[in-house]
């Protein structure tokens, strides 16, 4: 058996905690990793770190600044080596294929009044994971992807919490790196 890693995080920024006050949840962002050390981690977000209008299909580095103070909860599903295989194959070939990608901003509104909206090549961050997950035959609901949260995922009985608090700490913990926090961060904390 092989593990795989869902992880929600809340950045603080001002779009995440409008999403928080929507939602009357927080951890709204959901990515997928394949490695406990948080270095193979994808999700549809930011492309630049400082512009929430300019998104997509992201391999992100959560060891950058707009990380550095990020709350995170972290989950583990064991799958096969096979299906293990179909799901980093495919996220593979979405990252060669990035250009072919947007995110979804409508579809968040979607979201908000429980509508359907689903967009060719275009995903928000939950929508993605469900969607890969779904793919791989790992994860079934009624719900269509264009309308799971990341709290719904949250709720979903495979998974299980291995992690939940800062993630620089748990990065620290089990990365060996040192998260790079911005000096100003540093000196007004």
């Amino acid at each position: 058996m092989k593990k795989i890693y869902l992880l929600f995080t809340d950045t603080g920024t001002m779009l995440s905690r409008m999403i928080n006050l929507c939602t009357k949840s927080t951890l709204n962002h959901a990515s997928i990793a394949f490695d406990t050390s948080m270095i193979e981690v994808y999700s549809f977000g930011r492309k630049q770190a400082y512009n929430p209008w300019s998104g997509g299909f992201v391999k992100e580095d959560l060891r950058s600044p707009f990380f550095s103070h990020a709350k995170c909860a972290i989950y583990q599903l064991s799958i096969t080596e096979n299906t293990y295989q179909l799901l980093w194959h495919r996220i593979k070939k979405m990252e060669v294929e990035t250009d072919l990608y947007r995110y979804n901003l409508l579809g968040l509104f979607g979201v908000l009044f429980n509508m359907e909206w689903n967009r060719q090549h275009a995903f928000f961050c939950s929508e993605f994971v469900v969607t890969v997950l779904k793919e791989a035959g790992l994860y079934s609901n009624d719900k269509p992807a264009c309308l799971i949260k990341p709290q719904d995922l949250k709720e979903w009985h495979a998974l299980q919490l291995i992690y939940h608090g800062d993630l620089s700490i748990y990065l620290q913990q089990h990365g060996g790196y040192e998260v790079q926090i911005p000096l100003w961060k540093r000196i007004y904390s």
